[in-house]
């Protein structure tokens, strides 16, 4: 049964309104035009933990930040990429999530912060995701990949080009509620919506259409649901059920499993998008998981 906290979170995600973007066409559109000419910012937060160091670099004029233990000698690396639905910056929780994988798994995590659109697409976000994790390849070892939301998306994305043109097997991929399946028609989305207080269907498919650029719907770099998932590595996933994306990502997790991945998923009863990024005792929870599974995939390697 959910918590407190997540009855109170809901509640005050349906007071702020957080949907608007994503259930209105004309607000979504608006909130394109608005952060392509207002930024915001993407830099961590100042008071990140103190135990991990935070480096920046660019790649093709990008900003790319590097986490990484102050004590310890890190074990491979994490590319992890943020979600927010394609227009929206990185978020402090990202960051926390990113340093909090950094130190308890005893990894580099590598965070791109990759063009939103109307500048970004994706086929020019999901080659470059996919090169950098083969370069952290070699400059760290061994490299997983995590992402959420439409983060989620770019990871799993990244992780079938990197089997598909690079020959890689990732050790694990950490999805949280990804966005699979971009052309949205799950008819099982429209019993979801009424419990759901932050997507929306109208909006997100304003979003969709400047994401995918010149690709089709159904090319594996837009919605990865559509592609042969035969020789995946590992995937964990984590979905709430009072979230449109459940209904694809139990479709992903069935279609993986079919296809001899080896899935682990965590589903949480009445919790909202991206449920481990919340501050939920299930969150907590999530984030724990989260850490323990990419710690464990950095030791399987070593």
């Amino acid at each position: 049964m959910p918590s407190l906290a997540v009855g109170a979170l809901t509640a005050f995600l349906r007071l702020k309104r957080a949907n608007r973007p994503f259930v209105d066409p004309a607000r979504a559109r608006e909130r394109v035009r608005e952060r392509a000419l207002r930024p915001r910012p993407y830099g961590p937060p100042a008071r990140l933990r103190g135990d991990v160091s935070v480096s920046v670099e660019h790649r093709e004029g990008r900003p790319v930040y590097t986490l990484a233990p102050r004590a310890d000698r890190p074990h491979g690396s994490v590319v992890y990429v943020h979600g927010g639905g394609w227009v929206h910056e990185i978020a402090p929780q990202h960051w926390n999530l990113a340093a909090d994988i950094a130190a308890s798994a005893e990894t580099t995590v590598v965070v791109p912060i990759y063009p939103l659109i109307p500048f970004g697409t994706a086929a020019q976000v999901v080659a470059a995701t996919a090169a950098l994790v083969a370069d952290c390849r070699d400059r760290y070892g061994d490299t997983c990949l995590a992402g959420d939301s439409a983060g989620g998306q770019i990871a799993l994305s990244a992780a079938i080009v990197l089997r598909d043109e690079y020959r890689v097997r990732l050790p694990a991929t950490v999805l949280i509620s990804p966005c699979v399946d971009l052309s949205l028609t799950n008819p099982d989305i429209d019993l979801v919506q009424p419990t759901d207080p932050w997507l929306g269907r109208d909006g997100t498919l304003v979003l969709i259409e400047h994401w995918r650029g010149h690709l089709e719907l159904a090319d594996p770099r837009v919605s990865p649901l559509a592609a042969d998932l035969r020789g995946l590595g590992p995937l964990t996933v984590f979905c709430g059920t009072n979230d449109i994306l459940n209904p694809d990502n139990r479709l992903l997790v069935d279609k993986a499993r079919a296809a001899g991945v080896d899935v682990e998923y965590h589903e949480a009863p009445g919790h909202v998008h991206v449920y481990p990024l919340t501050p939920t005792s299930g969150g907590k929870a999530a984030r724990t998981l989260i850490v323990d599974r990419l710690r464990a995939a950095m030791a399987a390697t070593n």
